[in-house]
């Protein structure tokens, strides 16, 4: 299956990458990380000025009224810039929860259980929101302690309400599948951005007074990474076009799995052929070593995924894979 975006699709794709590059978006990380939000929020008025943050709205809210597919190539390109913060939630999860959510450059971050149990990054957001089935909450009076994390810029919290003010919310699984697929397009980003570091690293690198990247074991390790996240590319457009479907939430998890196991090998690919530099936490490949190995595991682990899309296949084993 082959997929070509449209020519302002394409834009929008580059524009995002222009102003994330601008942007020095590893040193708004480091800085996020230690809790200084200051470049980060300048950056998300950015991208608040340029619709993104209500790129699924509606323009009567405010939104640009654009649908899933735009909403993975947002999101494919913060995961290529590596950006922190509740992205995902702020971008796929609450706008298709909350029917009465308007475009603005608030930060919002949520708990849904059982998948997301602690909140993304809660001391620094201006609403906390907790997800459950047939109830949605806006908390108040919040308190919060903050929880281990495999990635210091995925600043994870365990949150305490003293109250919580019921808001009228949209069936909770769509959303839910929906930021799923957010999650695979962030995934994806993160792939092709290791995979780009790669490249660069074995083409300057000299061994034997020849570039690393000239050798053929080396080619055929970033032929495969790049091989996996071509074959993860079409399943997350493709659940992009089925969102929202009957078969949407199978088509979430499919591409869930092949794209964190792409961005997974990748990972692996990319720390090998740098060698022990890339372990270090100043190179920016460990930025998106930790960033890949903790969105793996989120928005439900690839066990998970897997007993879902073999569930879906079992129940009903006539439907269409993938999208019409």
């Amino acid at each position: 299956m082959r997929f070509v975006l449209e020519a302002e699709q394409q834009d929008m794709a580059d524009t995002l990458r222009s102003v994330f590059t601008a942007a020095d978006v590893p040193g708004i990380a480091h800085a996020w990380s230690g809790g200084d939000a200051e470049g980060w929020r300048k950056l998300w008025q950015s991208l608040a000025d340029l619709g993104v943050t209500g790129v699924t709205l509606p323009e009567e809210r405010g939104g640009l009224g654009l649908g899933p597919v735009e909403l993975t190539l947002c999101l494919q390109e913060c995961g290529y810039a590596g950006l922190p913060g509740p992205v995902i939630e702020s971008l796929a999860l609450l706008p298709a929860l909350l029917p009465e959510l308007t475009a603005d450059a608030a930060v919002r971050t949520a708990i849904v259980e059982p998948h997301v149990p602690r909140a993304l990054d809660a001391d620094l957001a201006d609403e906390v929101y907790a997800c459950g089935p047939g109830s949605t909450r806006r908390l108040t009076g919040v308190s919060w302690q903050r929880a281990e994390s495999f990635d210091p810029a995925r600043r994870l919290f365990e949150v305490r309400a003293t109250a919580g003010e019921e808001v009228a919310g949209a069936e909770l699984e769509r959303a839910f599948d929906l930021a799923v697929l957010g999650c695979a397009a962030y995934l994806l980003g993160l792939g092709h951005r290791m995979l780009d570091l790669a490249t660069e690293h074995v083409m300057q690198r000299q061994q034997f007074g020849r570039p690393v990247g000239e050798f053929q074991a080396v080619k055929h390790h970033l032929a495969n990474a790049l091989l996996q996240l071509e074959f993860a590319r079409p399943l997350v457009r493709g659940a992009a076009l089925t969102a929202g479907s009957a078969h949407g939430g199978r088509d979430a998890s499919a591409a869930k799995l092949a794209a964190g196991e792409a961005a997974h090998l990748t990972a692996r690919t990319a720390l090998q052929v740098h060698g022990a530099i890339g372990y270090t936490a100043e190179h920016e490949l460990h930025r998106h070593l930790t960033k890949t190995a903790a969105l793996r595991q989120s928005w439900g682990t690839p066990t998970w995924h897997r007993r879902r899309v073999a569930r879906s296949l079992a129940t009903d084993p006539e439907t269409p894979i993938g999208s019409p």
